[in-house]
């Protein structure tokens, strides 16, 4: 048997062999994992920045919709504000004229009857030398006949 006698020797010096290669495989996959790992960070570096835009971005996309949100809530809150302004100005209206079709007309007309009757007396007593002066022109009229009947007798 030559040097190497023994199964054992044999499979040692194979596996010294193979773990040559191996340390030359990881000798050369080195330089390969550096790149890739600083290639992992620059991602990562690229990733934080844009994860860090988008972030900003959806801050104002959220704040945008908010303040539309919150213009939209106030815009219909001031429609209905206004509809249910007009909506209680009509029932009072209404309302308004119910109370006086109902109590304050009949009200008004009880009242108004009495001073409509005074008013006609007042009217009337505004003139008070009218009835007077109808009786003036009678006695007046009534003398002058008188007169000229008696000058008509008296000269014939």
């Amino acid at each position: 048997m030559p040097d190497l006698t023994t199964a054992r020797e044999e499979l040692m010096a194979v596996a010294i062999g193979q773990l040559g290669e191996l340390l030359d495989r990881m000798d050369t996959l080195a330089p390969n994992l550096d790149a890739s790992r600083m290639e992992l960070l620059i991602t990562s570096t690229d990733l934080a920045k844009k994860v860090e835009a988008y972030s900003k971005r959806m801050d104002e996309i959220t704040e945008n919709a908010k303040l539309q949100t919150v213009k939209h809530i106030a815009r219909r809150a001031d429609e209905m504000a206004r509809g249910t302004v007009e909506t209680q100005t009509r029932a009072v209206e209404e309302a308004a004229r119910m109370v006086f079709r109902n109590e304050v007309g009949p009200a008004l007309q009880r009242v108004a009857l009495p001073l409509q009757d005074v008013a006609d007396l007042a009217r009337k007593g505004a003139r008070p030398w009218e009835g007077w002066l109808l009786h003036a022109a009678t006695a007046v009229l009534a003398s002058a006949i008188s007169w000229g009947m008696a000058a008509w007798l008296w000269l014939r």
